[in-house]
């Protein structure tokens, strides 16, 4: 299991609303201000995400929780995501090549491919999401008011 921090933004009913900062594993560097790594980060999506959880204690916003990830949810979850576009683009590309024996048709069935693809793992990851297993689950809640140590978790 991994574990990460998140803090409460919401409790109601028996489910938390919870964000989560994406941590970025060369922020520490000495030369961070001119790695290219750090840039391209920048440039992607914002690193917050928000994630609803079920907990039956109350939670108050603000509070800090710790979260317990499933590392086979990772894994399948990265299989998901760059396998079967990656397969589907192969398969497709190679089938339209020699159904039509031109390159332009493999292209064609290239980009058929990696949408069938994406389509696919997209199926899969919301049937995989309602499986509690593959579900992170709260493990830990901080007082209100209490700083936690990132690295505690």
């Amino acid at each position: 299991m991994l574990h990460e921090w998140a803090t409460v933004v919401d409790w109601r009913q028996g489910v938390a609303t919870l964000r989560c900062e994406q941590r970025s594993g060369c922020s520490g560097c000495r030369s961070s201000s001119s790695c290219g790594t750090r840039v391209l980060s920048k440039l992607g999506p914002s690193g917050i995400h928000e994630l609803k959880i079920e907990h039956d204690d109350p939670l108050i916003p603000g509070q800090r929780v710790a979260l317990a990830i499933p590392e086979s949810s990772l894994l399948v979850s990265a299989l998901l995501v760059y396998t079967v576009p990656l397969l589907g683009i192969l398969l497709f590309s190679s089938l339209f090549y020699l159904w039509l024996d031109t390159d332009l048709a493999a292209i064609g069935g290239a980009a058929l491919g990696g949408l069938a693809g994406f389509i696919t793992a997209r199926f899969y990851a919301n049937r995989l999401a309602t499986k509690p297993a593959m579900r992170p689950a709260i493990v830990r809640v901080a007082l209100p008011g209490v700083n936690v140590d990132e690295e505690s978790a």
